[in-house]
């Protein structure tokens, strides 16, 4: 199982576009084989910034979905809300031991 985690940072007066379209590409990336959760959040002390955590039950399942046309009409119009780069981590959920 891995999990991606990635941080988006939105011009504030594309905020509705923005959660529009996040929200028809999350019904149907939920959909996807191989995909156990996707959701959005918003940070609490910023609202320009956007965090996904999405949940798969490997990497190979991640290669489909980067080319699906719901994720292509979403990054079109993302990329437009976007005033930084956004920043994508692939973790898995084994802990590290801090003792």
């Amino acid at each position: 199982m891995i999990y991606v985690v990635a941080t988006l940072t939105i011009k504030p007066e594309t905020r509705a576009e923005f959660i529009a379209a996040a929200t028809a590409c999350i019904k149907e990336t939920r959909k996807e084989p191989g995909n156990i959760a996707y959701d959005m959040h918003e940070s609490v002390t910023d609202p320009t910034k956007m965090v996904f955590v999405e949940q798969w039950e490997n990497a190979e399942a991640l290669v489909p979905h980067r080319g699906m046309e719901h994720m292509k009409t979403f990054g079109r119009i993302a990329v437009k809300c976007f005033t930084a780069p956004p920043k994508v981590e692939v973790i898995t959920p084994e802990k590290v031991e801090t003792r």
